[in-house]
């Protein structure tokens, strides 16, 4: 696969760059793996993304290309987990890198930056279901949210830390030699519980360090994402 050059990539994701930025951003996930030859251009796109306030880019790295030669160090099963209940969702036989889904509803194959930079236009118009608002205080993160539209069944609550830069050396499989840029990479992905959104959300979260934290609301079994917020 031809990596598509990054002045190629800034230039097809600002087609979906608002004039401002939005109150119920869009969340991209970029499935990805160091052990996958695909990933890089993918890993490309993501880093394009990584630092928009109407975007929140999250790298997830999954664990099953590992056995061809090189351990992913960021490589989590939960991430290819959560990957095969979108794969459940959408009816999908497979999972696979690169892939990237946004707002828990578009699955996009690969490197497509003009096919991603629709989807993120797509999504930043609709109308938000769900009003979400994050306050940290000290290492306690309140989460307040409520519901503005009709939504159908519960929706669960997720918080999820990543690091917003990391560098690996690949030795091995097949990006040996290759030296990457990761951006965005998530760590301790927590399930807090699940709202039924008859009354208000009133939670708290620990989430000790520096490190961005970001809470998503999103349909039960894998549905749309509703809401999601970030602090950094």
């Amino acid at each position: 696969m031809k990596i598509p050059t990054l002045a190629l990539v800034a230039a097809s994701l600002s087609l979906a760059t608002p004039l401002a930025a939005q109150n119920n951003p869009v969340v991209v996930e970029l499935y990805t793996s160091q052990g996958c030859s695909s990933c890089p251009p993918a890993d490309a796109i993501l880093h394009e993304l990584a630092d928009r306030d109407d975007v929140i880019a999250l790298a997830l790295h999954v664990d099953y290309w590992d056995y061809i030669g090189w351990k992913d160090p960021f490589g989590n099963p939960a991430h290819a987990k959560r990957q095969r209940a979108y794969a459940a969702a959408g009816q999908r036989r497979s999972i696979y890198t690169p892939e990237m889904v946004v707002n828990g509803q578009t699955d996009i194959v690969g490197a497509k930056a003009m096919a991603l930079a629709k989807a993120i236009a797509e999504h930043a118009k609709e109308t938000p279901k769900v009003k979400l608002a994050l306050a940290r205080r000290g290492d306690i993160i309140n989460i307040t949210a409520e519901k503005l539209a009709v939504v159908d069944g519960p929706m669960d609550v997720h918080i999820l830390r990543y690091t917003p830069r990391q560098v690996t050396e690949i030795k091995r499989g097949e990006n040996a030699g290759k030296t990457i840029e990761y951006s965005n990479v998530v760590e301790d992905w927590q399930a807090l519980g699940t709202w039924d959104g008859m009354t208000p959300l009133n939670f708290q979260a620990t989430a000790a360090g520096s490190k961005p934290a970001v809470v998503i609301i999103q349909s039960a079994k894998a549905g749309p994402i509703l809401a999601a917020a970030r602090l950094k």
